[in-house]
């Protein structure tokens, strides 16, 4: 079954377990949390030995499961925490940006051997790291992602697909997915008024309420056989508690409501 969950940047105004009790009682089965230098540290690489146990507290108390971590990062050092904390909390997937600048070939070529040794020192820890398309840098489209799934062979490689970057970059999500979805082991998902570059205020990444053609996207998903976490990711401004859970309950009643009708929940 597909798991549905939430990237804990959403409430990042809001402590973890305030985080937690409104994802639950949106109905998702799990969370991404988020470890963001600079804009949420929910878990703080350096120094999660602090938190571990409240988190774990935090998920016996909500039901929750962490289905995956976002580290948005590319340090060595700090890395290799995400992964050690990952290995310790049972988080199977650390999740990064590729870097570099779009259409500059030696800033790819960077970003491949950085994430190539990423996915070493991931798959080292028993995780596995997976790198999005991302709007603006070296991997931003589908081509791109083919050549890193074709140059990154290392198993702990994988592809985190997430549609409002590729819709952004001029494709269509659903036509896009099936040529991934091999390597695909996270999906990121939100909404997106408009052709960016932004994907809009966070209102209107909720999911169902921008452009891009979602319950394809997820159609798409099930016909190729996608079983992993699918969890939502919106970000740019501070939200309130009341935005933050509209966004994450409605977003959960429209993928819901889309994999019940593909027999997928």
């Amino acid at each position: 079954m597909i798991k549905l969950g939430v990237n804990t940047v959403l409430f990042k105004a809001f402590s973890f377990r305030e985080a937690a009790k409104a994802i639950a009682m949106a109905g998702y089965d799990g969370l991404e949390i988020s470890a963001i230098a600079g804009m949420c540290e929910h878990l703080a690489p350096f120094g999660y030995e602090e938190q571990i146990d409240e988190i774990r507290d935090v998920l016996a108390e909500t039901g929750l499961t962490i289905l995956s971590m976002e580290a948005a990062s590319h340090d060595p050092e700090r890395m290799e925490k995400a992964f050690e904390a990952a290995a310790k909390l049972g988080i199977p997937i650390v999740n990064v940006g590729p870097g570099g600048k779009t259409g500059d070939e030696e800033t790819f070529r960077e970003s491949l051997k950085s994430l190539t040794y990423l996915a070493e020192r991931a798959r080292a820890h028993g995780v596995t790291l997976c790198c999005k398309a991302h709007v603006g840098a070296a991997i931003h489209d589908t081509p791109t992602t083919l050549r890193a799934m074709a140059e990154i062979t290392d198993p702990g490689f994988g592809v985190d697909m997430d549609p409002s970057h590729i819709y952004r970059a001029g494709e269509n999500p659903r036509e896009a997915l099936p040529a991934v979805l091999p390597r695909t082991r996270h999906i990121h998902i939100r909404d997106c008024k408009g052709p960016g570059p932004s994907p809009g205020d966070p209102l209107m990444q909720t999911c169902g309420r921008g452009d891009i053609d979602l319950f394809g996207y997820f159609e798409a998903m099930v016909r190729g056989g996608y079983d992993g976490p699918v969890c939502l990711e919106v970000i740019g401004r501070e939200c309130t508690m009341n935005e933050a859970i509209a966004i994450a309950a409605e977003s959960y009643g429209y993928m819901n409501a889309c994999l019940k009708r593909l027999g997928a929940r």
